[in-house]
């Protein structure tokens, strides 16, 4: 690693801490957001909402897991994983693109999301210059994930994103 790389870790910030972040208050409520938004995928599995947001708190996009637009929704391809993960886009995608669509930069932006990115989200992140990445602290990780969640995490630290767990 370069000496002039910093290394990205989890952190987490305690109530009233003057760091350089919007502050708890800010972090809960796009989280709670995100939340919500989870509540517009389909999904019957898994639902992940994300929260795209500028410095000034000003929201700048937003997703939620599920298929591109004008790809037929039923139970039945929801509910075989073989029909499903093929065609879905997960949320912090669905955000991206979202934003390219209108043509809203995310450059220099926080990921509010309700799970912690896999790496082809991570990819994605990175690529449209977000910076730093926020999901909750309370989580359970199911097995399948947890070596793609290492994955990003270490490719998040690679390419400097601040990531936090609140």
């Amino acid at each position: 690693m370069r000496t002039d790389q910093r290394r990205t870790e989890i952190t987490t910030h305690p109530v009233g801490d003057s760091g350089d972040y919007m502050g708890d208050k800010w972090d809960e409520r796009f989280l709670e957001l995100a939340s919500h938004i989870s509540l517009w995928s389909k999904d019957p599995s898994t639902k992940v909402g994300c929260v795209v947001v500028g410095d000034d708190r000003e929201i700048r996009s937003t997703g939620f897991n599920g298929f591109p637009r004008g790809i037929k929704d039923d139970e039945t391809r929801l509910s075989d994983r073989s029909q499903k993960y093929p065609l879905i886009c997960h949320a912090e995608e669905n955000a991206i693109m979202h934003a390219a669509r209108v043509g809203v930069s995310l450059k220099g932006t926080t990921a509010y999301v309700t799970w912690p990115p896999c790496s082809r989200c991570t990819r994605s992140l990175i690529q449209a210059g977000i910076n730093e990445v926020v999901f909750p602290k309370v989580l359970e990780i199911p097995e399948r994930w947890q070596e793609d969640f290492s994955i990003a995490m270490s490719m998040m630290s690679e390419a400097n994103i601040t990531v936090r767990q609140v």
